[in-house]
């Protein structure tokens, strides 16, 4: 059973967590009725309504049903729902193991998961295996808009169209399957174009929506608010970046974030992130050799501040190839420092951009 103390820690967590996808049963929870008993299932009232809302506020959505996929799939289909799940898992594994694929082909946290079911079997055993999961019984179904975490302070350009993103993503990662040859060869077939900018007042939504949802490519952790970041833009002794990154299939958006500052003869990164679905693409690299040369031409010193978690490494890796030497170490605060010999030139398949 899931005791009433761990319903009331799951409560009070609510507030911190970021849901970014939510991932939904099928037979009693997005329809009414088991499917391979009645194809004429018809779906549970106001769900529509609750998948275009969720869609509209950028949160994905996903599947983890035990069910034949072909006639799930086909069921989805009629109703007009499938393009709104990303990398379904309809088989007859375990819920633990088809939430973890989602969480696996998407990139992101499993704590950064809601998962909606009718048995309360499969809830139990998902919060068993994975704690870090916001498990939600269908019975609770209408009161899922009004929940905090699934309502984000702001809903930017981004935000509004993240699933057709993905599905951009998607496209990307298949044309990588199918190419012969090397990493950079594909690349280039990509006509990949990277600006990085100063912030203005027009980003700092989408800027604070990166340093909330950033968790496995941020090399600090720290989160600002809009009004903080607002502070930065206006600040001399700040300097606020933000990156985005387009090619052949789309726009992924506004993808990275420098926080640098500023005195007199001593620069600081603060914060540099990226969001996790160009970590194949080498806009990190571009990054910091773009502030690393900006360091170089104000003839000053460059120091870098990391903080390691359990999911940060490759930004420590990121640094580390960069040429950043570990020059102080204060509790879980590492300093970086780097002399400015070593700063690499722009990728040639990479059209690069920078707008102070």
């Amino acid at each position: 059973m899931i005791s009433s103390t761990s319903q009331l820690t799951n409560l009070q967590q609510e507030d911190k967590k970021i849901i970014k996808c939510v991932v939904w049963d099928l037979d009693n929870t997005l329809w009414h009725g088991i499917l391979l008993e009645d194809e004429k299932v018809c779906l549970r009232e106001g769900i529509t309504n609750i998948i275009y809302s969720l869609d509209s506020r950028g949160i994905l959505q996903s599947i983890a049903s035990k069910n034949d996929e072909f006639t799930a799939i086909a069921k989805l289909e009629e109703l007009g729902l499938k393009e709104y799940f990303l990398y379904p898992q309809i088989n007859w594994n375990s819920k633990v193991s088809s939430l973890q694929e989602i969480a696996k082909s998407l990139n992101i946290g499993i704590d950064a998961i809601a998962f909606i079911d009718d048995q309360r079997f499969e809830l139990e055993e998902v919060e068993f295996s994975l704690p870090d999961i916001l498990c939600i019984n269908a019975d609770k179904i209408a009161h899922i808009l009004d929940m905090p975490v699934m309502n984000p302070r702001f809903i930017t350009e981004d935000s509004s169209i993240r699933r057709l993103m993905y599905i951009s993503d998607i496209n990307r990662q298949q044309a990588e399957k199918d190419f012969v040859g090397t990493t950079e060869e594909f690349l280039a077939t990509l006509n990949m174009n990277f600006t990085i900018s100063s912030a203005k007042e027009e980003d700092l939504q989408r800027a604070e929506e990166l340093t909330l949802r950033t968790n496995q490519l941020n090399t600090t952790g720290y989160t600002y608010s809009y009004n903080e970041l607002s502070h930065f833009c206006q600040s001399e002794n700040h300097k606020l970046l933000i990156a985005s990154l387009e090619d052949k299939y789309g726009s992924y958006g506004q993808i990275g974030l420098v926080l640098i500052e500023r005195q007199t003869n001593l620069w600081t990164i603060k914060l540099l992130l990226m969001s996790c679905r160009v970590m194949s693409r080498g806009v990190g690299t571009i990054m910091l050799n773009y502030v690393m040369s900006l360091a170089q031409n104000n003839n000053v010193r460059l120091l870098a501040e990391f903080v390691p978690n359990n999911r940060n490494r490759m930004m420590y890796i990121a640094y580390k190839f960069a040429n950043f030497k570990e020059i102080a170490k204060s509790d879980d605060l590492v300093t970086f420092e780097n002399d400015l010999t070593r700063i690499q030139p722009v990728p040639l398949y990479v059209k690069f951009q920078a707008i102070d």
